[in-house]
This record gives structure tokens, C-alpha cells and sequence, in this order.
């Protein structure tokens, strides 16, 4: 199977496009623009990875050009589409809201366009928790109203649902849009909490813990992600539309979290404690009965688990990545 996966050099992406590689039967066309929203150094380290596969071919492209687009697709032949390509971050999109609309809506619609004129049936997108806002009621199951998004990067990722529906709807292209949650692990983004936090602590600098800590988490290791994306590819039907949460369906407490890879790192650490941030949302817990009904599958790594490995891998790369810029 030809699989392209959109934004392979993100952190979903990169991993994904890794597990798929693994299983020589799949070609993985992979792209990416590679921006400069966080470190770019870290995205062609995932890129040297990807590479070593014989079976992966990677072209930079930005999704916003149509013609480059369109171009890139007349040339493939594409079974199936997995877009993880977006422009991330919550608190980033308060300052660069064009930003959001450009790479998180109208690149999807390129590509939906081009799935349409190209008669590509199978899409699976990442949707966000963000979706959720800050919700009063949980677990987060995926029948709750999402009607007030608290960022423009969640009303982005609603958006893209919608979007979706009306191409299932009106081109019975089968398109399941997959609501992460918190997604952490080995080359994790560099503006993400866990990996701030390890690389402040291995600094000896205070970390910058907002709503003085009283933020709540449903994290989801990304060995549990890919497989739940992998496992999702196998059973698409034709014509088919959902929306899925894809969590670990527990919510633990940002300062256990800390104290978790305080004991990882052998190191404590001092903090600084800050007011609620405009656009976060306070706490976060997904029921994910829906999931483990389509695929027979249950996220299964524990946070000490993951943050075991995660911190494991910090400690191994930390030459590397303390020179991150987030």
C-alpha cells in the first residue's frame, strides 16, 4: 500500500511514518514544510531516522500551494492519506492567529481537493482534545457538544471536522478524524511541557508551571497513538465519517507529572508559579470506549511508564537536545 503521511517530520508524524516503514509491504510518501515553529534541528534529526528506510520518500512541501499540490498528487499513487501536518500550539496561536487559519484550514482543504480529484477514498486527520474547550463535564466523550473552542487552534481543528463531514457527505470519501490527547515521548516537540520540563531541570533552571499547577492531563504515550492510527488504517470502510478519541482515558495532576521526572532525572527541581494562560484549558479526560470498540484496543502505557522512557531517552540525546530552542 502507497501511504502518504502529511507533517512526517512532526512528532505524530515522524513516529507514524517509523511503525509503517517497519512493515517493508508499505511505500510511505512522506511530506512536511519543515517550519521554523519550534527547533527545526530536531525535525531533520526524525528526517536522518525516516531516511535509512529504502521504502520512504520525502519531498518538502508546503500544503497552502495548490499547484505544488496538485502536481505532487497527479505524479503518486496514493491508497491512503493520514494528515498530521498543522501548525501546533495553543498559547502560539494568541500571537500568529493567521498562521492557524492558513496551515490548519486551508492546507487541509488543498488536500481534501486533491483527494477528491485524484479519487483517493481514505483519509484519517488529526483533530485535537482542544476541540473540547473547557469543558465542565467528563470524561470527554465524542457525542458532548464542541460548540466553544477557547483558542483559535481548537476552533481550527473543529473546523477541520466540519470540513471533513461535508467531503464524506457531498464525495463519499471515508474520513475519520482522530482527537488526540496530550501526546508525549522520545522526540517530542520541544515547546511541550514534559520536554521543557526535563530540559530545565538538567539546567539547573526554575520551570514555569502555570495555573500553579492545578492543571489536570489525560496523556497518551506515542506508542499508543501509532497504534491506534495503524490499527484504524486496517478496518476504514468506504464511506465512512467519525470522529475518534484517541487517550489513555486517566487524568493525572501536572505536579505529579514533575515529580515523576524529578525521580527519572535523580534531580529536583524549583518553580515558578504562574497565573492560568489565556487559551488553556484546565483539565482534560477522554472516555474512550468508541476506540477500544473499533479496534479491539486500549491504550496501555502507564505515565510512569512513559515517562520512565521519555526521560531515559532525554538523558541518552541530552548533548543534542539542551541545545533545543523551543
Amino acid at each position: 500500500m502507497n501511504i502518504l503521511i502529511t507533517g512526517c517530520a512532526g512528532f505524530i508524524g515522524f513516529h507514524c511514518s517509523e511503525q509503517f516503514l517497519k512493515n517493508s509491504k508499505h511505500k510511505i510518501y512522506g511530506i512536511d514544510i519543515l517550519n521554523k515553529y519550534y527547533d527545526t534541528r530536531i525535525k531533520k534529526k526524525r528526517l536522518q531516522i525516516l531516511k535509512k528506510f529504502k521504502n520512504f520518500k520525502f519531498s518538502k512541501i508546503d500544503l497552502c500551494k495548490t499547484k505544488d499540490l496538485d502536481l505532487y498528487f497527479r505524479k503518486k499513487k496514493i491508497n491512503l492519506v493520514i494528515h498530521l501536518a498543522a501548525q501546533a500550539g495553543v498559547r502560539y496561536s494568541l500571537k500568529y492567529p493567521k498562521k492557524y487559519i492558513d496551515s490548519n484550514v486551508y492546507a487541509f482543504f488543498n488536500l481534501l481537493e486533491c483527494v477528491k480529484k485524484n479519487k483517493i477514498n481514505k483519509i484519517i486527520y488529526a483533530s485535537s482534545s482542544s476541540v473540547y474547550g473547557n469543558a465542565k463535564k467528563f470524561p470527554l466523550n465524542e457525542k458532548f457538544s464542541t460548540s466553544k473552542q477557547i483558542s483559535i487552534y481548537g476552533a481550527t481543528k473543529k473546523f477541520n471536522e466540519l470540513l471533513a463531514y461535508y467531503y464524506y457527505h457531498m464525495f463519499g470519501i471515508s474520513l475519520y478524524g482522530l482527537r488526540f490527547f496530550t501526546a508525549y515521548g522520545p522526540w517530542g516537540r520541544p515547546d511541550m511541557s514534559i520536554f521543557k520540563f526535563c530540559k530545565n531541570i538538567l539546567l539547573n533552571k526554575k520551570i514555569e508551571v502555570y495555573n500553579y499547577g492545578n492543571h489536570q492531563r489525560d496523556f497518551t504515550y506515542i506508542s499508543d497513538v501509532v497504534e491506534s492510527i495503524i490499527k484504524i488504517s486496517k478496518i476504514m470502510k468506504k464511506n465512512e465519517y467519525k470522529i475518534v478519541n484517541i487517550a489513555g482515558a486517566k487524568k493525572v495532576k501536572l505536579m505529579k507529572m514533575i515529580r515523576i521526572i524529578e525521580k527519572n532525572l535523580n534531580k529536583k527541581t524549583k518553580i515558578k508559579y504562574l497565573n492560568l494562560q489565556k487559551g488553556d484549558v484546565i483539565k482534560t479526560l477522554a472516555d474512550n470506549k468508541k476506540l477500544r470498540k473499533l479496534i479491539k484496543f486500549t491504550p496501555k502505557v502507564t505515565i510512569d511508564n512513559g515517562l520512565k522512557i521519555f526521560c531515559k531517552w532525554f538523558l541518552k540525546e541530552k548533548k543534542f537536545l539542551l541545545k533545543m530552542n523551543d
